[in-house]
């Protein structure tokens, strides 16, 4: 399993703060101050799967201006498939359709699931598939 506190642990040149952001921003990554920030009152699976995608940020680096939509996309993906292995999805596929007790059994955000099962590879749908028939 992806831990986000342990590969944020590895970046010593970057610092973790809580502060207010923005309406609608649960986590921003700095890099001028390489500071990542994550809004206070995040439940533990929403600071799990914000600090996820922020340290996606850190690692693809900055972006050209122009990019923002498609970057946010990718970073997105990227952070889903982390933090959920398809043999984990599958296990909760199996115990659960209800997308809010997936979610908790996963540990991650409702929007980090969706970010997963919304972007499926074809042999990870059949793999679905297969171990719910």
């Amino acid at each position: 399993m992806h831990h986000p506190w342990h590969a944020l642990r590895a970046l010593h040149d970057w610092t973790l703060t809580i502060a207010p952001l923005p309406a609608g921003t649960r986590g921003l990554t700095h890099w001028p101050s390489l500071t990542i920030t994550l809004r206070p009152g995040l439940t533990q699976a929403q600071r799990r799967s914000v600090l996820a995608h922020e340290l996606v940020h850190v690692e693809r680096g900055p972006f050209p201006p122009g990019w923002e939509w498609q970057e946010e996309q990718r970073v997105r993906v990227l952070a889903a498939r982390r933090l959920i292995p398809l043999d984990r999805l599958i296990d909760a596929v199996r115990w659960t359709e209800d997308p809010a007790e997936m979610a908790d059994e996963l540990w991650v955000d409702e929007a980090v699931l969706r970010d997963r099962l919304d972007h499926l590879q074809p042999w990870e749908m059949d793999a679905i598939v297969a171990a719910i028939d």
